[in-house]
């Protein structure tokens, strides 16, 4: 289970504010008491997805299929500097997933460490 703290929670909050399927995501989120897995199945349901709800490495492996945008490295450097918005429009203008859940994902991304997260991706040296 990946928890959010409050704390997260409303710096996304103040970072998204523009954008409504992000504040309604984190609606959800606050009302799954900050439990990222919950919130995002109940998120996919509302974007008529049907998510293994066995499954609790769905979230994990939604965020991987957005891995290849996310760890753009213009987009990398906002995510680790705490800046949320620019890859929230990017990563939902590309339609890999729906808007709504964008902002799960990012948290995700986010609570596992962008670094260690966009890893797989970095080239061998």
């Amino acid at each position: 289970m990946t928890q959010v703290t409050p704390e997260a929670i409303a710096q996304f909050r103040t970072e998204l504010a523009d954008y409504p399927d992000a504040l309604a995501a984190i609606k959800e989120i606050e009302e799954c008491e900050g439990d990222l897995e919950d919130a995002a199945m109940v998120l996919a349901i509302r974007t008529g997805q049907q998510p293994d709800i066995a499954n609790s490495e769905w979230l994990g492996s939604l965020a991987k299929k957005c891995r290849a945008v996310i760890c753009q490295e213009q987009y990398r450097n906002e995510l680790v500097n705490g800046t949320f918005a620019p890859v929230m429009g990017h990563l939902a203008a590309t339609r890999l997933c729906p808007a709504l859940l964008v902002t799960p994902v990012l948290m995700y991304v986010v609570h596992q460490g962008v670094d260690s997260f966009c890893e797989p991706l970095d080239p061998v040296s």
